[in-house]
């Protein structure tokens, strides 16, 4: 009978095991730092990548901010050059606006039928005293006036009926009263809500 010993090839089976597990786990271990190297190159670059993109938009900004301030330094004069166009505008419109008003004044007169005695403008509220050959031409005088573009809201003040001497027709003196372009509502005071 043959004897085998086995006992060396089981040895070297182990041995064989264990180099094979070192080897695995040296394989692991470097294969983890290799991975974790990967990544921490990878962050890195995202990061100094990112920390360069910050410092150039940081750059940007501060060349925008004072965009920005000039910007809102053209709004602040457009609006003053707006409200100064605005006072010239009104003043425009208030120079010319007497003269008109005359005109039309003028051309509501009926002809040889009434005549004005007094003309106040205050305030813009427009005062006109006259005489006229009856009360019809003082309503065609009151529509005409109404018609105007420069006068509003056309009242009847006064009508009273004259003799004069020496003329055979009697006349009517009449006082009327008018807004103007230039009359302004008075603005009434906001209620303001009560704190409870």
């Amino acid at each position: 009978m043959i004897k085998i010993n086995l006992l060396p090839f089981r040895a070297a089976r182990q041995k064989e095991n264990i180099r094979r597990q070192i080897s695995i786990y040296v394989l692991s271990v470097f294969f983890v730092l290799s991975a974790i190297g990967y990544f921490y190159f990878n962050i890195n670059t995202k990061f100094d990548s990112l920390t360069n993109e910050k410092i150039r938009k940081t750059n940007e900004l501060a060349t925008y901010a004072q965009t920005t301030k000039r910007i809102k330094e053209l709004e602040n004069k457009k609006i003053q050059v707006g409200k100064k166009l605005d006072i010239i505008r009104g003043l425009e419109k208030k120079k010319a606006g007497p003269v008109q008003m005359l005109d039309e004044i003028s051309t509501a007169v009926p002809k040889n039928k009434l005549w004005l005695t007094s003309l106040v403008e205050k305030g813009g509220i427009l005062t006109l005293n006259g005489v006229a050959a009856d009360n019809d031409v003082v309503a065609l005088f009151m529509t005409n006036l109404e018609k105007a573009e420069h006068i509003h809201s056309v009242d009847l003040s006064s009508t009273q009926l004259k003799k004069i001497q020496d003329y055979e027709p009697n006349v009517v003196d009449f006082g009327l009263s008018c807004k103007t372009y230039s009359f302004e509502e008075p603005k009434k005071p906001s209620a303001k809500p009560r704190k409870k």
